[in-house]
């Protein structure tokens, strides 16, 4: 069973920066795909960016791309997302998600692990 938290959510002002981390209890960690996925109230959960095991390989929703990135750090059993030039719209909950897959994937029903989310307010 993997443990993620989340933390580094908060008020920001649109155009501002904020970093998330996820830490995870499993000392496997790097061999997890690891996920971003947000959802704002009243809507659907979002897809995000994701990572594969190694941090090779990422992907970011287009709606974030060139905006946030992607990251972890095997070595401390941390994921990270870094967001810049947050919008309004960027506000959601974040979750992280951990999978037992072999490659990214913007499909939050192949995440086996969620962590309880981190709350992300951009003010305009």
């Amino acid at each position: 069973q993997v443990q993620l938290v989340e933390s580094g959510g908060g008020l920001v002002q649109a155009g501002g920066s904020l970093r998330l981390s996820c830490a995870a209890s499993e000392v496997t960690f790097g061999t997890y795909v690891m996920g971003w996925f947000r959802q704002a109230p009243g809507e659907e959960r979002e897809f995000v960016a994701t990572i594969s095991s190694t941090g090779l390989n990422t992907f970011h929703a287009n709606s974030v791309k060139g905006r946030f990135t992607i990251s972890r750090d095997n070595a401390k059993n941390t994921l990270y997302l870094q967001m810049n030039t947050l919008k309004p719209e960027d506000t959601a909950v974040y979750y992280c998600a951990a999978g037992k897959i072999s490659t990214p994937s913007p499909h939050w029903a192949e995440y086996d692990y969620w962590g309880q989310g981190t709350k992300v307010t951009v003010s305009s």
